[in-house]
């Protein structure tokens, strides 16, 4: 059987029609100036205004009048500089001031590309030999800010993919809600950003704040501290680190009237301000047979990154955390979709140049990382890396994968592993699977096909992938055919 990659006809592009709307800020002198020009305007000036803006953009978003509010709400520290109590200004007033500090920010703008591919959690009312899946694709707009969005579609009994309309809108999330945290584990994470105790403020060490905090009763701490003494610069830098290692832990919830197409995960926390990139899905079942949706994506904020992990049982709620432990660096982590001999197991590459295994009796804490592979052929000298999450086969673990090689030309390849113990290498191609042809080596970053997450349906794996960093595409190859091949490629 010969190995052949079919390219499919679908394709997704970038479009600057999906918005949302986003705070913005001035300087709190110039805000204070815009507060102050609204509230001398007469009831009818106000309403006038208003009206002309929920007559422009009450179509491109749901509940414009929810979003303006929200936003109204963002200024009250101003308000209380100003002597103002911010309930008693009107709720006409409250809205055009509010759209004073809102922008539309166009999500996909600049690109839409590095995908992953996932079973959908409702399989009903599909056709034999149909699957219904969830393709989650990095948008990028302005400033080369990345979030998380998606489409859904089915597989058909042919493989064809068949992708539904994307919804009018699209938004953020309804509810953001920052968690609680253990001091342990948090000291623990701190140590490892090289924050280390004898430059931590006393509060955190002290019984000032419990074993367990809040991230309101972590801000009054560090209120407290900082009135009552001056802090050093160190001590100034430690706190601003630990504002942005709380920030890091939250949770959101979508409006149960949006369709997938239309929720958007945009960076919420300080780590993530300049985007969440190449979010790789995977399927996870649990030992007693549970599923949870797991990502691991890249916070970036500009200059650090933080390897995070995301989780979803219903692709309505999501739960983001850091991840912890020295295996716990650099990009490209992808767990497994299934414990090994009682293990979570994760791809990675700490290093930036090989691959390697880790194990760990924590989704969270992850140490000790084993190579697996290193740079053997010409179109991966650069360096080697996964392709999402392993998929498992009868005859080992599928690990698509990607090379660097000459003018930073990104391929795809793929790998296979033990079952039973998934750092011994069974076999890898010597060739790549993909390379960017003559239609995909142009835009945004040329000469590179990129995928974030793979699916195997009627006897082929199915590829989504970037091209050159700017849009979507799709591939297949025969199963049988490309296992036959690395196994004859061998090690």
């Amino acid at each position: 059987m010969r190995l052949e990659v079919v390219r499919k006809p679908n394709k997704f592009f970038p479009d600057p029609k999906r918005v949302i709307a986003r705070y913005f800020q001035n300087s709190d002198q110039r805000t204070a100036k815009i507060i102050l020009n609204i509230l001398k305007m007469s009831e009818t000036e106000v309403i006038a205004n208003l009206n002309h803006i929920l007559n422009d953009f009450s179509k491109r978003h749901r509940n414009i009048t929810r979003i303006l509010v929200r936003n109204f709400h963002n200024l009250k520290p101003i308000f209380n500089d100003l002597g103002i109590e911010i309930e008693t200004v009107p709720l006409t007033t409250k809205l055009l001031i509010g759209s004073c500090f809102t922008s539309e920010y166009s999500i996909e703008a600049a690109a839409f590309f590095n995908p992953s591919i996932v079973e959908h959690p409702d399989q009903s009312e599909l056709e034999p030999g149909q699957k219904r899946i969830i393709v989650s694709l990095r948008a990028t707009g302005e400033g080369h800010i990345s979030s998380i969005v998606f489409k859904t579609g089915i597989i058909t009994r042919t493989n064809e993919l068949v992708f539904d309309p994307d919804g009018p809108l699209v938004g953020e999330a309804e509810v953001v809600k920052l968690h609680t945290y253990h001091k342990k584990d948090f000291i623990h994470k701190l140590n490892e950003m090289r924050i280390y105790k004898s430059t931590l403020p006393v509060f955190l060490l002290s019984g000032r704040l419990g074993e367990s905090f809040s991230y309101d009763e972590l801000q009054e701490c560090i209120a407290e501290t900082e009135k009552s003494r001056v802090l050093t610069p160190d001590e100034q830098l430690v706190l601003e680190e630990i504002n942005w290692l709380a920030s890091t832990h939250y949770e959101t919830t979508f409006s149960l009237d949006t369709s997938i197409s239309e929720r958007v995960i945009f960076p919420v926390s300080p780590s993530e301000r300049n985007g969440i990139e190449d979010a790789r899905f995977v399927r996870f079942t649990d030992d007693d047979g549970k599923v949870t949706y797991y990502a691991t994506y890249t916070a970036y904020d500009g200059v650090a990154i933080l390897p995070m992990l995301l989780a979803t049982k219903d692709f309505y709620q999501f739960k983001m955390q850091p991840l912890h432990g020295d295996g716990a660096q650099n990009k490209n982590a992808a767990l497994f979709p299934r414990k090994v001999n009682g293990q979570f197991v994760m791809l990675s590459r700490i290093d930036g140049v090989n691959n390697y295994v880790m194990f760990s009796d924590s989704l969270y804490y992850w140490s000790q990382a084993i190579k697996i592979m290193e740079p053997k052929y010409t179109w991966e000298f650069v360096k080697v890396g996964n392709c999402g999450s392993p998929i498992e086969t009868s005859q080992g673990w599928l690990v698509v994968t990607h090379g660097v090689g000459p003018m930073r030309e990104y391929s795809i390849g793929a790998a296979l592993l033990d079952l039973n113990d998934p750092t011994k290498v069974i076999g890898r191609l010597r060739k790549p699977l993909l390379i960017p042809n003559a239609q995909e080596r142009e835009g945004y970053v040329p000469n590179v096909v990129y995928s974030c997450g793979s699916i195997i349906h009627n006897g082929e794996l199915i590829i989504p992938y970037a091209i050159s960093d700017y849009a979507t595409t799709f591939a297949s190859v025969s199963l049988d055919a490309l296992l036959k091949e690395i196994h004859s490629d061998g090690i």
